[in-house]
């Protein structure tokens, strides 16, 4: 699960700490070759300023005695006098140029990360690597904007930093797992127990997406979720379009001996839903889980279906199915039904075979809409509660 994405982060992850434990023996290195030559150039300097003053007076004595005759014949060739340079101690050096002033300072920096323990990560050092590493988040079905938003944060949370040597590989790991921890979490999310414990019976819970995502299989195993905690629960065959929908429906009824409202094909869906709600009532049952027909987010015809499913029904949660795998796509698919209809989750489906991972760090991120659960298998067991920190741990271990 998410193996490309656990490598490229992983990947970057190594480099930066190579870049940085490089830069580490470098600094080692420079501290014991700088100060040398620095020192040398200052004795150097020393010994022209002592030639210079001594040399000086010996042409101020030979100067009085020159004849008025001898001055005037001499006088076109007499040294300017500005060419003539008195320099004393004490007198202040001339100012240092950018690229000296910019040498002086690394050396302090070095020296300094050298006896402190400690260092610093600065812009430069990871430019190259940040700009990579967004490029390959992107290849990972990371949406654009989510990757630049990333590599924004990283840089905030990196530059600056003093961090003890040895400890660069650590600091860095649990810096991303952090921001990426916070970047799927969402407060909005919620337990469909718990909400099956506090709201009025029946719970209504009407499932949308498009067709091979795995929204029946993924009914059936949140109606066994449900009955594990001792809810009566109840399925509606309210997809009424394609072939095969209402058998599938029933075998999954029949397996965990749970009654399956349904109706023939080319029936209205919100009659079936409006009967299932119906039987729940009399019933004293639960939950009532809503199967719909899955349709593209262009099919006008169907969504209209949907909307006045949701005026009749007032469904108390509206969850979105979709299969992980779909990458960017999914989306904007999200994004129209939730404008059409309104959802109030999302259920990720085919965790298990998803090598990328972009879809899961990218959805909620762009929908502003919760990821409640995943599914990561066919059996009816393979469902787990979202857990932002369990999903970051798995891709950063």
């Amino acid at each position: 699960m998410f193996d490309i994405l656990k490598k490229k982060i992983t990947g970057f992850i190594d480099k930066l700490t190579k870049k940085e434990s490089e830069k580490e023996t470098k600094d080692v290195a420079e501290k014991k070759v700088n100060p040398e030559p620095q020192i040398k150039e200052e004795k150097l300097q020393e010994k022209k300023t002592e030639v210079t003053e001594k040399s000086i007076p010996e042409i101020k004595k030979e100067k009085p005695e020159l004849k008025a005759s001898e001055e005037k014949l001499e006088l076109p060739v007499k040294p300017k006098p500005q060419e003539i340079k008195i320099k004393e101690k004490g007198t202040t050096k001339p100012e240092k140029s950018e690229k000296q002033r910019q040498v002086d300072f690394g050396i302090i920096s070095q020296v300094k990360s050298i006896v402190t323990g400690q260092i610093e990560i600065n812009k430069q050092d990871i430019k190259g690597l940040v700009s990579d590493f967004e490029i390959e988040l992107i290849e990972a079905d990371v949406a654009l904007e989510v990757s630049e938003s990333l590599i924004k944060d990283l840089e905030n949370r990196l530059v600056g930093q003093k961090i003890r040597r040895g400890e660069v590989n650590n600091f860095i790991k649990e810096t991303i797992k952090e921001m990426l921890i916070q970047l799927i979490s969402n407060k909005a999310a919620f337990d469909i127990n718990e909400k099956a414990k506090v709201s009025e019976k029946p719970l209504k819970i009407m499932f949308l997406g498009i067709n091979g995502a795995g929204k029946t299989t993924t009914i059936a195993k949140i109606a066994n979720l449900l009955i594990k905690n001792n809810f009566k629960v109840i399925l509606a065959s309210a997809d009424t379009f394609r072939a095969a929908a209402i058998e599938q429906m029933q075998i999954h009824a029949d397996r965990l001996k749970i009654k399956n409202i349904k109706r023939d094909y080319g029936s209205d869906p919100t009659a079936v839903a409006y009967d299932a709600v119906n039987h729940a009532r009399a019933n004293s049952i639960d939950v009532v889980l809503i199967d719909t027909a899955g349709r593209q987010d262009t099919n006008t015809n169907l969504l209209n279906e949907l909307k006045k499913m949701d005026r009749v029904i007032k469904p108390d949660l509206k969850l979105y199915i979709g299969e992980s795998i779909a990458g960017n796509a999914i989306i904007s698919q999200v994004l129209e039904f939730n404008k059409q209809i309104g959802i109030d989750g999302i259920i990720l489906t085919k965790l298990d075979c998803d090598a990328k991972g972009g879809t899961v760090l990218s959805i909620s991120k762009m929908t502003n809409l919760p990821i409640v659960y995943i599914g990561t298998g066919q059996g009816y067991e393979d469902l787990e509660k979202f857990d932002p920190d369990k999903i970051i741990s798995a891709i950063i271990n």
